[in-house]
């Protein structure tokens, strides 16, 4: 890993917003419009992170396109009907941080571009971000293609490159990218699942970057 980052990468849900409870609603809530069989939060919380069409193949697999459909129609529905979340607490003033520190800036999530869209507007963080990738765009997370084509956008390579994210997904999407890799634990992955992947730290939260970055030398 190079000591001299360009690029800094986020995931968005978990990671700089708090939308576990809204996403793990919306779930049950199409879950139970389609008539399936009620799951635990743990079992719709595995989900988080990956873009939704993977997240039903995981919870309901097997099933055709139109089934597929049908599941996202109703979870948009929900979805859409609310907002529930908001950034964590000191989210913002870190990215303010890096953006004065001239890093480039990214978000890479399982979102579909109609809800990122939605939500940098709704935080006012629609103009922090030099590029982003969603999950209707490219395949979901781990593969590495939404990281890949961020690093290609804006010209900067794997080494100069940090993920920060609060799922394994996440991990393994910058594995997979040849980027560097910060967990978080302020989304639904164990601190365990996250150190399997080897990140270069494993912090609380987001706001806990800049201290970390200063003493670590990643400048």
């Amino acid at each position: 890993m190079s000591s001299r980052i360009q690029f800094i990468v986020f995931d968005w849900d978990g990671t700089l917003m708090d939308s576990e409870t809204q996403i793990v609603s919306c779930l049950h809530g199409a879950i139970n419009d389609l008539g399936l069989a009620p799951m635990t939060d743990d079992t719709v919380k595995n989900v988080i992170g990956l873009g939704l069409r993977e997240a039903i193949d995981m919870l309901v697999p097997g099933r055709d396109e139109a089934f597929r459909q049908a599941f996202v129609e109703a979870y948009r529905k929900y979805w859409f009907g609310h907002d529930d979340s908001s950034l964590f607490a000191g989210a913002r003033e870190v990215l303010d941080t890096l953006r004065e520190q001239n890093y480039l800036l990214g978000v890479a999530t399982g979102k579909a571009r109609r809800g990122l869209d939605r939500v940098l507007e709704q935080t006012g963080l629609s103009g922090y971000f030099d590029a982003t990738r969603c999950a209707d765009e490219t395949p979901s997370k781990p593969h590495p293609q939404m990281l890949l084509e961020l690093m290609v956008e804006l010209g900067v390579e794997g080494q100069h490159t940090l993920m920060v994210g609060d799922t394994e997904y996440d991990m393994e999407m910058a594995t997979n990218a040849g980027a560097g890799k910060i967990a978080v634990r302020s989304g639904v992955h164990s601190e365990e699942r996250l150190q399997r992947h080897a990140p270069l730290a494993c912090l609380e939260g987001v706001t806990e970057m800049p201290d970390w970055m200063s003493r670590s030398g990643i400048v």
